[in-house]
């Protein structure tokens, strides 16, 4: 469990339950919980600037296909955001990209041979 507790505050306010194992450090618990202000901000800006909330068709394909080019827009912003401090920390040498399971075959590929 992860209590914030400010200074000045009579209680804690906030609380998160997690499941990482007991040795998790301290820093990443907290970097963890917080990343949720994150997630919700980033989901805004692709809702007013990207314009992933002017879709108006009735189709799931044609929503789809909307919401796959605002993402990658917004992909493209975010990159080109982080060539420049501060967030220069988030740059590509410094994100760990998660190795493909063996076997692995993206939903809709071709049979193989």
């Amino acid at each position: 469990m992860l209590i914030e507790w400010p200074k000045g505050e009579a209680e804690p306010t906030r609380y998160w339950l997690t499941n990482l194992p007991p040795t998790t450090k301290l820093a990443k618990l907290v970097r963890t919980a917080k990343a949720r202000w994150f997630i919700e901000r980033d989901y805004e800006e692709l809702k007013q600037e990207i314009g992933l909330d002017h879709y108006e068709g009735r189709g799931w394909r044609g929503f789809h296909h909307h919401a796959s080019l605002c993402i990658a827009a917004y992909g493209f912003l975010v990159a080109e955001r982080c060539l420049f401090p501060p967030r220069r920390q988030f740059i590509r040498e410094r994100i760990k990209i998660p190795a493909l399971p063996r076997g692995f075959r993206p939903r809709g590929a071709a049979n193989p041979a």
